[in-house]
């Protein structure tokens, strides 16, 4: 698997920008404000994302009165981020984010890949309702990806299955067994399926792009660990 790295270190004023845009009472029963997610940059929204990410290894989830968030969503929604997830159940993003009502959007796309309807719901995302980032999140073990190495071929998954295969193909440099039975092999494709993906959405979304060279946005990409539920920044 290709290294890992975190993103941009921030500074203390922008942690503690962070804080202040964060509702700091013991419990949470306000959703993110217009005001909130005006404050935020990108890379605020990532820091916030890793500490949710640390909280929830940790076991140590914010204490939210859900009730009192549905009822304050309501009126409008300010999310922070959009991310693009693999179906995948064993990935329930709000929570290994320690994130939850109106903090985030979330796609979902076996082998977190990318098509025009997903281009579309991002564009809204952040153009229209302000979210700040974009994180495509690949996960160890992903079967969508190990299908598409194994060559499955099922109905509409065929189809599916063939977006990955560009990660395949730059894959083929790996040194050492090109199979399934290799879990370092599919760890390559699953992070060179996110990096691609991330490529894709600039390429394929003049809109995003435009946001991201202006510094309103990020688009970047994460690999999330089943065996210990860490969330890795690539």
């Amino acid at each position: 698997m290709a290294a890992m790295i975190s993103c941009q270190n921030i500074s203390t004023d922008e942690k503690q920008k962070a804080e202040n845009a964060q509702e700091t009472t013991a419990i949470q029963t306000k959703i993110v404000s217009a005001n909130q997610q005006q404050a935020l940059s990108p890379d605020l929204v990532i820091h916030d994302l890793k500490e949710g990410n640390s909280r929830f290894i940790n076991n140590e989830l914010s204490t939210r009165d859900n009730q009192a968030l549905v009822k304050d969503a309501v009126s409008g929604q300010y999310p922070k981020a959009i991310i693009l997830s693999c179906i995948d159940s064993r990935v329930p993003v709000e929570e290994i984010f320690d994130q939850g009502i109106g903090d985030l959007f979330v796609g979902r796309l076996a082998g977190n890949i990318v098509n025009e309807d997903m281009l579309g719901s991002m564009e809204y995302s952040c153009k229209v309702a302000g979210s700040k980032l974009i994180l495509v999140m690949g996960h160890e073990s992903c079967g969508a990806v190990k299908a598409a190495i194994d060559e499955v071929e099922l109905g509409n998954i065929t189809g599916l299955l063939s977006k990955i295969e560009p990660a395949i193909k730059m894959s083929e440099d790996f040194e050492g067994e090109h199979s399934t039975k290799n879990a370092k092999y599919v760890d390559h494709v699953i992070t060179n399926n996110v990096l691609l993906t991330i490529e894709q959405i600039r390429e394929d979304s003049p809109i995003l792009k435009e946001m991201e060279d202006k510094g309103e946005i990020k688009i970047v990409g994460a690999y999330y660990s089943l065996h210990s539920g860490e969330v890795s920044f690539l």
